[in-house]
């Protein structure tokens, strides 16, 4: 067990610690080395076996560091949150201690030489500050804007066609719901339901068909942005629930709770809480002598939304629990990858005569505008 997975271990720890850029940075030092002496033989054998190895270390070294210091520590901290002159300072100062590290190397290497410093770099002036800007510093500033321009244009890459996949998804999204939400089932059960109350409660039946018109405004004309206010995806389930209660005549028992300790508007994207919903009433069991149950607790403790549900199923009904309304969970999870990557944790029991859902998801203030706040 321990050889079949050591390779693995490895490879994820390389991957974490970035230690596979090691060879591209030991290539790009050696290549301003060759520009330098204009011979890549000459190159190599000083760096190799020449005390000149300890300068090209400093360089590798310190460089290196400068470099992920900026990408992940500068950048997402400074840079990303729009704090510009903070960034640019840290940047120059990084810039400046780097350059001033790598002078020690030249100085080691004279050491191991056994020769001053004129003699194995030639005359010169060899303070600090001379030294530092000499060669260090525009060598930093270079490998710096390099590695910022990489990281930039990969970043680039990575939106356009997280957008373009985002985008294609959508569609295939707003065209599987329109056919599974909108089942021809649900809507004519619905109403017939409401029908046979008009007679029986007609207060009900009003409070029922007033649900019922929310629901289909919802999915026609609410849901068509990338995120909707949670509070109207919330009003969504809890009609949801109000209508297949009452179409369900009263076979299933259901319990939704509903805690909030945040103030701050959050969106969400439409449908993703609809989609567990629709799956428990789907699959829930439909015994005649044992409880049929569905339980709901959603919680909201800041941004963090905690959101669990549970059911009843048969004992012949597992493995189509995971299908959630036809869509199925890989593309469930592969919507939620798009939306809300790594952000989000989904977690799935599935047992007999028991399923569960446990979803979690750090959500965004939206700033919604009149129209949004009227309606």
């Amino acid at each position: 067990m321990y050889k079949s997975t050591f390779p693995t271990r490895m490879a994820g720890w390389f991957q974490k610690y970035k230690l596979h850029h090691i060879p591209f940075w030991i290539g790009y030092n050696y290549l301003w080395w060759v520009v330098a002496m204009g011979n890549p033989f000459t190159a190599a054998n000083n760096i190799l076996f020449t005390p000149l190895a300890s300068k090209f270390i400093f360089y590798l070294v310190f460089q290196t560091l400068a470099v992920y210091f900026n990408l992940y520590y500068l950048i997402p901290k400074f840079l990303e949150k729009g704090h510009f002159v903070t960034y640019i300072l840290c940047l120059l100062a990084t810039i400046a201690v780097t350059a001033s590290l790598i002078v020690p190397g030249y100085h080691l290497g004279a050491y191991i030489a056994g020769m001053t410093l004129d003699e194995l770099y030639g005359k010169a002036n060899h303070n600090l500050i001379h030294m530092v800007v000499g060669g260090p510093l525009s060598s930093t500033i270079a490998v710096i804007t390099l590695a910022m321009s990489i990281k930039l244009t990969k970043n680039w890459l990575q939106t356009r066609q997280r957008q373009q996949a985002l985008e294609k998804e959508k569609l295939e999204t707003e065209l599987n719901f329109l056919k599974y939400q909108f089942n021809p089932h649900f809507l004519f059960n619905s109403i017939n339901s409401i029908f046979f109350l008009i007679h029986k409660d007609p207060d009900v039946a009003s409070a029922s068909l007033a649900k019922f018109s929310e629901l289909l405004r919802h999915q026609l004309y609410e849901c068509n942005d990338h995120e909707i206010p949670l509070s109207k995806e919330i009003t969504y389930l809890e009609n949801f629930i109000e209508l297949e209660k009452l179409r369900q005549n009263e076979n299933i028992r259901v319990t939704f709770e509903l805690e909030s300790t945040g103030t701050e508007p959050l969106g969400i994207a439409p449908f993703i809480l609809m989609t567990f919903l629709e799956n428990a009433f789907k699959h829930v069991s439909k015994h005649h002598h044992e409880p049929n149950w569905i339980d709901i607790k959603l919680s909201l403790t800041g941004q963090k939304l905690d959101f669990w549900i549970a059911n009843s199923t048969s004992a012949d009904g597992n493995g189509e629990v995971v299908n959630y309304g036809g869509i199925g969970l890989k593309n469930v999870r592969r919507r939620l990858d798009l939306i809300y990557p790594g952000k989000y944790e989904l977690r799935i029991n599935d047992e007999p005569g028991h399923f569960e859902v446990h979803f979690t998801v750090m959500l965004e203030i939206v700033v919604l505008n009149q129209e949004a706040q009227i309606a």
